[in-house]
């Protein structure tokens, strides 16, 4: 009777454990969620406020055009034309996908580049609406991969720093490309930039982003692939489109 109660007791023991494992589990995940929602939130108050600033120059761009086109200064008109056209693309060009989250992490990282003198460069070709990965991870993975390639480009003495982010499509997968122009990233150590804590800096808090694009991507079956040469350095991450076969998972494409 008493080895009865003791298996029992050990039992519940056990099952115990494991709701407390997954508990915790749960609690992880949501914290992780209510963080990047908190950041999503703020990008979109900025990307918001940005809209209706926007929207507020356009009544002065159009009175300076009138301005100018009734003094019959058209050259003048023209290239005045040319930049209001070329900050209005910026814009555009971010707000493009059907997720508002990723529309606002693409113009705060915009704004945050521009800060750096950084061009920044967006081309976006699909609105993404069939897209099965939760909107916060994929905000978590672009975020690490565009705040790398700033980075990457923080001591780099090229003239022109450039960030080209693409997202893109084809019939079976969606493709999300962050490049730049900083130095190559050594061959001898490709294999290991996506382990937790690796990292060519010395301060604390470097050598998390890529662990984290990696854990996200193999949990939801994500590709991911590194090119890098002396001209660019890109990172490519791709995601199945419903039932499709995944070849390679997590950093097996490295």
């Amino acid at each position: 009777m008493g080895d009865k109660y003791l298996y029992l007791i050990v039992v519940l023991v056990v099952i115990l454990i494991v709701c407390i494992a997954v508990l915790i589990k749960n609690y992880m995940k949501l914290i992780a969620g209510n963080d990047a929602l908190r950041e999503s939130i703020k990008n979109l108050g900025e990307l918001n406020d940005k809209l209706r600033m926007d929207r507020h120059d356009y009544l002065n761009h159009l009175q300076i055009i009138y301005g100018l086109m009734e003094l019959e200064e058209y050259d003048e008109m023209n290239s005045y034309l040319r930049k209001v056209y070329k900050e209005l693309l910026k814009t555009g060009k971010a707000v493009k996908t059907s997720k508002p989250a990723i529309n606002a992490l693409l113009a705060a990282k915009m704004a945050e580049a521009e800060a750096k003198e950084i061009e920044f460069l967006i081309d976006v070709k699909s609105d993404l609406k069939k897209l099965e990965i939760e909107d916060w991870e994929l905000c978590k993975i672009l975020s690490n991969l565009i705040d790398n390639a700033m980075k990457a480009l923080e001591d780099f003495d090229g003239e022109e720093k450039k960030i080209r982010v693409q997202i893109n499509e084809t019939p079976e997968r969606y493709i999300f490309s962050v490049e730049d122009n900083g130095p190559k990233i050594p061959e001898s150590i490709r294999e290991s930039i996506f382990k937790k804590g690796f990292s060519t800096r010395k301060e604390d808090g470097h050598g998390m982003g890529l662990a984290i694009v990696s854990s996200i991507l193999s949990k939801n079956d994500g590709d991911i692939e590194l090119l890098s040469d002396d001209e660019e350095t890109a990172f490519t991450i791709s995601f199945g489109k419903e039932d499709e076969h995944i070849v390679h998972r997590g950093t097996g494409c490295l």
